[in-house]
């Protein structure tokens, strides 16, 4: 089946609705509304609702290459974590208390070349009363595409940042059908996600298909 973003991307959206700006009871109505329209204007923002990010991706690249992460955890270097919801370029928190340690720990982040990554409280509502919703974001140093996918002259670098040390260590090479979700984020197609398309897809699957063929990560996993 094709992958159909506009149809992913709205459902991720209900869900991410249904799950942070909740009918409770002890919410007022208008503050409801509040939290439903700074979520719209995240995604606006921020780019659609994603399941899990490319290995690559700012946001979860300070990981251990031997064990790739695709969501922000405290492998990722983040602190007090909670009830979280995951947009392209940013994502949302809700732990209970004030928040301090995700803060903190966005802070303490290395630099990075590709992209800033911050972290602010959200003057709103989310998920529950006690909680303290905190969005960290992704701010690009380059220009994305039109549509806000990523480009393959900010991909392909990042990839090559991240999986040319590997050879190192590396006893088997992953085939293109296991490296996807790692390359493409989730939701993803054969070659296209909510983070590139599908010729920056295509772009990236040659490249990992000739890495893979040199035989730099040792012989292909059957």
């Amino acid at each position: 089946m094709a992958f159909r973003s506009d149809e992913t991307a709205r459902l991720g959206l209900e869900e991410v609705l249904g799950y942070l700006a909740p009918k409770m009871r002890d919410v007022e109505p208008e503050e409801r509304t509040r939290s439903k329209g700074t979520l719209l204007d995240i995604v606006e923002q921020f780019g659609p609702v994603v399941d899990g990010y490319p290995s690559w991706h700012p946001l979860v690249t300070h990981h251990d290459s031997r064990s790739p992460s695709t969501r922000p955890s405290q492998e990722c270097g983040y602190q007090g974590l909670d009830h979280s919801r995951f947009f392209a370029n940013g994502f949302i928190t809700c732990p209970y208390g004030d928040g301090q340690k995700v803060l903190d720990s966005v802070a303490k982040l290395p630099f990075q070349h590709a992209a800033r990554i911050t972290a602010e409280r959200l003057d709103v509502q989310l998920y529950n009363p006690k909680t303290t919703p905190i969005f960290v974001k992704c701010e690009w140093t380059m220009p994305l595409e039109d549509d806000g996918l990523i480009p393959m002259n900010i991909a392909l670098p990042l990839i090559l940042q991240k999986e040319v040390p590997c050879w190192e260590w590396s006893q088997v090479a992953e085939t293109w059908e296991s490296m996807r979700p790692y390359l493409l984020g989730s939701p993803h197609g054969s070659r296209s996600s909510l983070f590139v398309s599908a010729e920056t897809g295509l772009a990236i699957k040659k490249m990992w298909i000739s890495l893979i063929s040199s035989g730099m990560f040792g012989p292909i996993r059957a």
